[in-house]
Parts: structure tokens; sequence; C-alpha cells
């Protein structure tokens, strides 16, 4: 069970994970994980926080056995 609502996954953000070919490897994490992605994202004021958000979630997803810059077990593939 979440403790915040689910959150929607923008457009924009599914593009860029489907263009680094990451989009599976999203859907493989938790859905805690997910949604804690997608709203630390959306809570970016500025564009260029934004940004770098989502390279980090980028970068993270790529990487694997990391979440919001902490090491963690890597989900089942």
């Amino acid at each position: 069970m979440l403790k915040r609502p689910r959150a929607v996954m923008p457009a924009g953000i599914r593009r860029e994970l489907e263009a680094a070919g990451l989009l599976q490897a999203f859907r493989l994490r938790p859905p805690y994980q997910r949604n804690d992605y997608l709203h630390w994202i959306a809570r970016a004021v500025r564009p260029g926080t934004r940004r770098k958000r989502i390279e980090q979630m980028l970068a993270e997803l790529k990487a694997g056995g990391v979440y919001m810059g902490m090491l963690h077990r890597p989900s089942e593939r």
C-alpha cells in the first residue's frame, strides 16, 4: 500500500524512459520507488532542477542497485 497518492506518469517522462531504453527497468522497480521518482520530479519548481532529477532517475535505473542516491537490492528481473 502506497502512503502517497499514485502518481500518473507524464508523457514526457515516458518518452525519456523509452528513448533511454529504461522503461522496463522503471516498471521492475517496486511501486513505492516508481511513485517516489514521479512525485520527486513533479515537485521540482525550476526546469533545471526537474532536468537534474530526471537525469538522476535515468542514471540510477541504468546502473541498477541505486535508488534516490542510496544503495538498494536490485529488483528481480
